[in-house]
């Protein structure tokens, strides 16, 4: 018998089946992107007052222009295909007319355009964004942070940005804690050694300090850093320490080949005191580990464990190159877990595959993937002064996530830490359909991280005027708990089936909506709970309180 049980507390309306209608927001800005026909096209412009105002000399521009307040209008990388790279600009303007009389009025300028949903509009930008910046000053290193874009890192930042009070930890190498990027900030628990840049690499990529003028952002680049040294496989003391001393979540790229049951202890100690442990999987391809090898700490129980996925380009045809042997093959492309992809059919450039040789480890232990390939490394740009992007590993993919559950806290202090990998699962990217990803299925976790998502479903979760909506993907097992608050809870397009375990307690409605399967077998169960004396433990702690009224 299917293993559901369903309580509903009295004075409450029962589960409505029902669709939901989309409800768009009036906004005082439109919003666009517009693709140059030259990339040697920049108009100049000059600010006066809130706006800025055309010099240049082609009249047809001039003359469009001058009936609109723009804004903004500056060359981004954002959204941009390869075709056109320095041929894109974001435009911020007064009324969204002003993309079909471009379009109109200055053909020999503008080939395309695009309007930016008002969804999409509620991001934020720190002034070191880099370049694909929009909002964003960019006054830092210039370099492409594009993998923050699929990631969604300013759909989360719209609601936080970190906060000094939430600890990250990073046991790994050295951190410099002398440079901009962490003075200030940070916290040495034991010293360790620079091993070329790690330390610096993992606790940038979780926490620089951002909107500073100054190199990158972190995800989480408003958090505090306690940073340890790395290994002590059997006992994780300095792990430990770190979470006695106060973090919410601890980084850890690097991995062992021996399982301790003393580091389990140690580990379900951290666990209990509220600590969320995050590890890379390890660097050993598919064709050395066939899925079956575990590293530790990642694959120990209540360890998120981070494995890599390619991230940059659309469609594959975007990014074909030709070896020096004449096969042509692939590179980074969205939701392939190979940085590298062959074709089966050679002739035609069909039948894309990942090169099992292009995978970082995966195991049933991963619980999501990340982007590696295609990261900045911050070490060598801080030792060195020069910009160098990763090639793969899976250590840059980890603290992507220890990053993002640092906004997590952030934003809402009384997540309980139980909840945060079932929300991190709930909002991952589905990329079985991708390449030949189904048949590694079962090793690469949830999918691919989801930043922005994961951070706004936090928002719904504790926001009393919010929907949270969970869709889009299915799980056979793991153990899901969420608590919400928000006026409505509704499942869409999802499944949980065979040995998934969900438990749902929210304080309004419960919408079964079109799609969603609940058929768990004796290993698993489904329950779902309206509970109206819910009450919130604390307050949502936004970047910008105002938000709650828009």
């Amino acid at each position: 018998m299917m293993n559901i049980l369903i309580t509903i507390f009295k004075n409450i309306c029962c589960l409505f089946i029902l669709i939901m209608p989309v409800v768009a927001t009036a906004q005082e800005k439109a919003w666009m992107y517009l693709q140059a026909k030259d990339s040697l096209f920049n108009p100049d412009f000059s600010a006066i007052g809130d706006h800025i105002v055309y010099n240049g000399n082609d009249a047809e521009l001039s003359d469009v222009l001058q009936k609109y307040k723009i804004y903004q209008f500056k060359k981004t990388f954002k959204k941009a295909k390869k075709e056109d790279l320095n041929k894109t600009f974001f435009v911020v303007t007064n009324d969204a007319f002003l993309l079909e009389d471009l379009l109109q009025r200055a053909p020999h300028l503008f080939k395309s355009g695009q309007l930016i949903s008002p969804e999409a509009m509620r991001i934020f930008e720190p002034n070191d964004y880099g370049v694909t910046s929009t909002v964003g000053a960019n006054k830092g290193v210039q370099v492409n942070l594009d993998y923050f874009d699929f990631l969604q890192v300013p759909k989360a930042w719209y609601y936080t940005t970190g906060s000094r009070s939430t600890i990250i930890g990073i046991s790994d190498a050295m951190v410099d804690t002398t440079n901009i990027e962490f003075k200030g900030k940070t916290t040495i628990l034991r010293t360790s050694h620079t091993a070329k840049g790690h330390g610096n690499d993992t606790a940038g990529i979780a926490a620089a300090q951002g909107n500073n003028s100054y190199g990158v952002p972190g995800v989480c680049y408003d958090c505090s850093v306690y940073a340890t040294d790395y290994g002590r496989f059997k006992d994780l003391d300095q792990l430990l320490e770190l979470s006695r001393a106060g973090a919410k979540v601890i980084n850890c790229s690097w991995v062992g080949r021996t399982y301790y049951q003393t580091a389990q202890d140690s580990i379900n100690e951290m666990y209990k005191n509220g600590t969320i442990v995050v590890a890379a999987a390890g660097n050993d391809d598919w064709s050395k580990t066939k899925g079956k090898k575990r590293y530790y700490p990642a694959s120990y129980e209540n360890v998120i464990s981070v494995a890599s996925v390619s991230y940059k380009h659309d469609k594959v045809e975007e990014n074909i190159k030709l070896s020096k042997k004449g096969n042509h093959y692939a590179e980074n492309i969205k939701g392939f877990l190979g940085r590298t992809v062959g074709f089966r059919d050679k002739e035609n450039l069909k039948e894309p595959f990942s090169y099992p040789v292009s995978l970082t480890t995966l195991n049933p232990d991963v619980d999501l993937v990340a982007p590696s390939s295609g990261q900045f490394r911050i070490s060598k740009w801080m030792l060195e002064d020069e910009i160098e992007y990763i090639w793969e590993a899976s250590s840059p993919t980890a603290p992507l996530v220890t990053g993002t559950i640092g906004l997590m806290f952030s934003l809402y202090p009384c997540l309980p830490p139980d909840e945060v990998e079932s929300i991190l699962k709930l909002t991952a990217w589905n990329i079985d359909s991708i390449g030949d990803n189904i048949k590694y299925k079962g090793n690469y976790g949830a999918g691919a991280l989801q930043t922005g998502d994961a951070v706004e479903m936090v928002y719904q979760m504790a926001a009393e005027d919010e929907t949270v909506t969970i869709d889009n993907q299915n799980f056979s097992r793991w153990d899901f708990k969420l608590t919400t608050y928000s006026k409505k809870t509704i499942l869409k397009n999802q499944r949980f089936t065979d040995a998934a375990t969900f438990n749902l307690t929210s304080k309004n409605q419960i919408v079964l909506s079109e799609n969603t399967i609940l058929k768990p077998n004796t290993e698993g169960s489904i329950h779902l709970k309206i509970d109206p004396t819910l009450e919130k433990e604390c307050e949502l702690q936004l970047r910008d309180p105002n938000i709650l009224k828009k």
